[in-house]
């Protein structure tokens, strides 16, 4: 367990983004319940994903999504996200599949599953969620929008039934297309909530120096 902890930490620290926090019991309890995705190389480990419920088990995220430095570039990343797909499909067939990502390459895998960009009013409401992300060092901009966006792009699968087929194939005939859009709106969306938020401490910074020149006088 304390690889896995480890190999998550060192993975947020790269990403400069948050990967929800959790603790050695929440993960071990994950595993027992058969809801976590272990990949193993002989017996060393390599990767890891688990499923978490929201919202009365109306929404799945498959979280926490890892790869051990010296086993990337295989498709492993891939091969992981599609069996915690699989597992979801399966333990909660009737549920939205949703995940929030910066990751171009996430959400290609994301896409080829059939998720699709969504706003954030499309996920789940589910307070205890949200909390994870109070650990990115982004979480003031989902702050200051009321969670309504961030740097990160929502991506949402819905199960088969409650699309038509006609949607279900336009969906699929133009994947490719969307992910293009969610690549220039990601690039588009970081330049605009950094530079807001640039503009607000540079605010933030003229205000204390006005008030600190009509207090000293």
């Amino acid at each position: 367990m304390d690889v896995i902890l480890k190999t998550i930490e060192d993975a947020a620290k790269v990403r400069g983004t948050g990967i929800a926090k959790r603790t050695p019991e929440y993960l071990t309890a994950k595993i027992n319940e058969g809801k976590a995705i272990i990949a193993l190389k002989d017996d060393e480990f390599a990767g890891f994903c688990y499923l978490e419920s929201w919202g009365g088990k109306k929404f799945v995220a498959n979280s926490g999504l890892i790869v051990v430095d010296k086993f990337r570039g295989h498709g492993l990343a891939k091969a992981i996200k599609r069996k915690a797909f699989e597992l979801s499909r399966i333990l909660f067939p009737h549920s939205k599949i949703f995940g929030l990502t910066t990751g171009l390459a996430v959400m290609k895998i994301n896409s080829d599953l059939g998720y699709r960009p969504v706003t954030f009013s499309e996920l789940t409401d589910d307070d205890e969620f949200w909390k994870g992300c109070t650990s990115c060092v982004n979480y003031d901009i989902l702050v200051r929008t009321n969670r309504k966006h961030c740097l990160c792009t929502g991506m949402l699968y819905t199960p088969p039934g409650e699309k038509s087929d006609e949607g279900k194939s336009e969906e699929k005939k133009h994947s490719t297309k969307e992910l293009d859009v969610v690549n220039r709106w990601v690039k588009f969306k970081q330049f605009v909530l950094l530079r807001r938020g640039n503009n607000q401490k540079k605010n933030l910074r003229q205000k204390r120096s006005i008030l600190s020149t009509l207090f000293s006088i």
